[in-house]
């Protein structure tokens, strides 16, 4: 039986190793932890303790695809390993998910950085040839398509230009540029070798025109208030593009290709081998999650001003340098409600998933933003792996020592199965968050304010978002009712 070899594919993003998955959550989990390591609450009155089911750990015990199914389907004599009388399919299964153990990056890395001083950018479609399914899921997503020229793209203008505004005077002819489509969109001119956002912007929510002039952004004292003198090459392009040049203003390639987050690919195209690209799954969890903090965030470049302008992106930054080296976030004092924060140090502001997600438990336990979304393309909002609760559940199910600590989801929650208040991120993710007018999206602290709190310092609360007619003060006074939300996490 040692030298069987899983007849599955142990292919990471494979349906194998997907449903392996779900057979951990449910049979491994309590013992193993949902990363593989055996730190659990369970494992620790164990002795011998759980194995270290990690692929690194795997590899240097030497075992086969056959050992490990043996010791899944019999168990492991004189230790707390019972054997599950599964079918072999889902064994293997099992099997495949183990190989591809951790879910998330280890917090000490699992790879240097690649040295990529010799290669140079060449562009998404280099790619295609050789990854051309993951190719196809990105074109379709928002990363791929935040810029759009309208004259490739006639469609990309959502509002009928010629229905008369008083916030619009520009037309179709005027338009370089269109930026954006989920939230809102917004229209951008070229003059000489720049471009400078139009007056309008359109609340795609709401189906209306609202006024676009920044005012409270930190950049805004060092720039005169007219936007024909707010260049977006100092200001927006460095993140809505692949190597942009502050020399020439030049761009590799408009929008988020696949050098943005895998850095300079030519040597990698000449010779596809790991070690001449960056993978970010490879990297530490810090380094990981700053490919996509540098965008994802609010804050200022260390040197500034640049050659005489002050730029809002970290110039000189790519996957291969270390982001603190040229950004730093945007500072909150607690306390105090600013443009970008909230008075407890939640983000007031869209585009600061990056702000609140380094200060959250979870990152500070080596998940990263690609544990739950991936870039190339998904079926679901926010291009996350899963359904939100589904993904959420992989690694925090009832009585799971990362918990809820309750026996069922509905006795943790205090809400009905299959209702907006049983989502995990309702609670945990509420949209605070502004993007434009009343449309917010969710916070990435994960942590539960509770209403008493939230009104005192004027901080929106999960459950007047849902229950509007509702009061903080009644929201409190509900919270006291759940015997299992301790008395002293609940403010008086």
């Amino acid at each position: 039986m040692k030298l069987l070899k899983n007849p599955l594919s142990e292919a990471s993003d494979g349906a194998d190793a997907a449903a392996g998955r779900d057979l951990y959550q449910k049979n491994c989990v309590i013992c193993h932890n949902y990363d593989g390591s055996g730190n659990t609450a369970a494992g620790s009155g164990l002795y011998p303790p759980p194995l270290d089911l990690r692929s690194a750990a795997i590899l240097a015990r030497k075992q086969t695809d056959g050992e490990l199914f043996y010791f899944i389907r019999y168990g492991v004599r004189n230790t707390g390993m019972p054997g599950w009388q599964l079918p072999d399919q889902q064994i293997w299964q099992i099997v495949s998910y183990i190989r591809n153990l951790p879910g998330t990056t280890e917090t000490s890395g699992t790879a240097p950085v690649p040295s990529l001083a010799n290669a140079h950018y060449v562009g998404s479609a280099a790619c295609e040839p050789c990854h051309q399914s993951i190719y196809e899921r990105w074109r379709q997503t928002p990363m791929a398509n935040v810029v759009r020229d309208p004259r490739e793209h006639p469609d990309a203008i959502i509002p009928d230009l010629s229905q008369t505004n008083s916030l619009v005077n520009f037309s179709r002819a005027d338009i370089a540029f269109v930026y954006g489509s989920i939230w809102k969109q917004r229209y951008f001119k070229k003059t000489g070798d720049d471009y400078y956002a139009l007056p309008a912007q359109w609340d795609i929510t709401h189906k209306k025109w609202r006024p676009y002039n920044a005012k409270e952004d930190w950049w805004v004292a060092y720039y005169p208030p007219d936007n024909f003198h707010r260049p977006t090459s100092a200001l927006c392009d460095g993140c809505h593009s692949v190597n942009y040049n502050i020399e020439t203003k030049q761009v590799t390639e408009w929008n988020v290709g696949c050098e943005r987050c895998h850095g300079p690919g030519s040597e990698h195209v000449q010779h596809p081998t790991s070690s001449n690209i960056v993978n970010p799954a490879h990297l530490g969890y810090v380094a990981a999650n700053d490919v996509c903090v540098q965008c994802h965030s609010q804050g200022r470049p260390l040197q500034n001003p640049i050659q005489g302008k002050y730029y809002d992106w970290p110039v000189g930054y790519d996957v291969t340098r270390t982001l603190s080296d040229y950004w730093k976030l945007e500072g909150h004092k607690l306390g105090e409600t600013t443009f970008t924060h909230f008075a407890d140090g939640t983000a007031h502001k869209n585009r600061m998933q990056g702000n609140d997600f380094v200060t959250s438990l979870m990152y500070t336990h080596g998940v990263t933003c690609f544990t739950c979304h991936d870039v190339h393309g998904t079926g679901y909002e926010a291009d996350l792996r899963k359904p939100a609760n589904v993904l959420c559940l992989d690694c925090h199910g009832p009585n799971s020592p990362n918990g809820p600590h309750a026996p069922t989801l509905e006795a943790h929650t205090h809400h009905k199965a299959g209702s907006p208040g049983s989502e995990c991120i309702a609670c945990h993710m509420p949209k605070i968050a502004q993007t434009i007018a009343d449309v917010n999206v969710s916070s990435h602290t994960f942590r539960f304010i509770d209403p008493a709190t939230a009104d005192a310092l004027h901080i929106p609360n999960a459950c007047n978002i849902c229950h509007s007619d509702k009061t903080a003060a009644w929201a409190s006074n509900a919270l006291k009712t759940w015997d299992n939300l301790s008395p002293w996490r609940v403010a008086k």
